[in-house]
């Protein structure tokens, strides 16, 4: 007897495993595209710690359930989403296809999910919000100027229907990525403006939620210190991040910084986490583990490289596909029903790395990842 994989796919691409969107990706990038996706700042510990504190953490599953009716769906921010999911803010976005942004914010409200658009990305906020009106919008900053030029952008934000304002806060000052400088590929390191970033203060974060009407967002925090200080300066949600060790070299990984993060929190505020998630278990791992919500980077940008829109959605798709399985092996039929009793540390298995959770991912040039 054949055995076929019958898993629907709306979108009719062809893609039937996470690692063959991994594997299209590369075929059609060149190098100094690739290494903007799968690279990190000098050793790259960071970014290997990422992937290393998801692969840490094993399943506590239970049995005898019934698990016929699973519900993937969450609430956030007004709107159900169809996955805990958001594509996470990556800033030149159009390096892997043309109208990137556009198009990332097109999947995710085709599919269900919200989308956090970058400001140095293009098309910007105004052709994204035109682009994608009906999709679940965020908007994340990198200050670039004053605080005059803040409030601007954020009240040209509100009036384009972001639902939330997020301000990046791991970013003083920018980072050495030796993928690019050992190629002398230098596109990015001078961006007008960028002082600003370094002059950033818990003032700035008061001003700026003084004056907004949406929920504001603070990403890059990573410890509990910075988590309660957050909501004690009425900041909406905690975006747990290491900007996908692309900031600080020799960071823990955002798995590992979770659990304090959430206990520092206590409800008082909603999680966002990224870093390393690339399959329906890492979701999986993330909610039971106290996130609301959980950032795709590196897999957003794969899917886009792969095949735009359509590569997206069946990301999507796969994801989708892969959580619930996982959910119902685990015995429970909502995210409301996970938590960390479901989790526990277990030895690691090899290294691990960015493209570790691709076990079946077969690419011609090692030296490319």
């Amino acid at each position: 007897m054949t055995i076929r994989d019958k898993t629907p796919s709306p979108s009719g691409a062809t893609f039937l495993a996470m690692h063959e969107i991994v594997q299209k990706a590369r075929q059609k990038l060149n190098h100094d595209a690739w290494d903007y996706i799968v690279g990190g700042t000098e050793t790259e510990t960071t970014l290997r710690r990422n992937r290393a504190s998801i692969d840490a953490l094993a399943f506590r599953p239970r049995i005898l359930r019934d698990v016929s009716q699973i519900d993937l769906s969450t609430n956030f921010l007004g709107r159900t989403l169809r996955l805990p999911v958001m594509l996470a803010p990556v800033g030149s976005l159009e390096l892997f296809c043309e109208h990137a942004a556009a198009d990332a914010a097109r999947a995710a409200g085709e599919f269900g999910v919200a989308h956090m658009l970058s400001s140095i990305c293009a098309p910007g906020l105004e052709a994204v919000a035109h682009a994608a009106p009906d999709t679940q919008r965020l908007f994340q900053l990198y200050v670039h100027g004053d605080p005059d030029w803040v409030d601007d952008v954020a009240a040209c934000a509100v009036a384009e229907g972001y639902s939330a304002f997020c301000l990046t806060v791991d970013s003083a000052l920018y980072s050495r990525r030796e993928r690019d400088l050992a190629k002398r590929n230098i596109r990015r390191s001078v961006v007008p403006g960028r002082e600003h970033q370094a002059t950033l203060t818990w003032k700035d974060v008061d001003r700026l939620k003084s004056n907004l009407s949406i929920p504001l967002i603070l990403k890059g925090i990573m410890t509990a210190e910075d988590a309660e200080l957050a909501v004690e300066h009425g900041v909406d949600m905690i975006y747990v991040s290491n900007h996908g060790g692309r900031q600080l070299d020799h960071g823990l990984g955002a798995m590992d910084v979770l659990p304090e993060i959430v206990k520092a929190v206590n409800g008082r505020a909603k999680i966002a986490i990224d870093g390393g998630f690339n399959r329906g278990t890492d979701i999986v791992k993330a909610i039971a583990a106290g996130a609301d919500l959980v950032g795709l980077g590196r897999m957003q940008c794969y899917a886009l490289a792969a095949d735009g829109i359509a590569g997206v959605v069946r990301m999507l798709e796969l994801l989708e596909v892969e959580t619930r399985i996982c959910m119902g092996l685990l015995g429970v039929n909502s995210f409301a029903e996970l938590n960390p009793r479901y989790l526990q540390s277990a030895p690691a298995l090899g290294n691990s790395e960015v493209l570790s959770a691709f076990p079946l991912l077969s690419l011609d040039d090692k030296s490319f990842y």
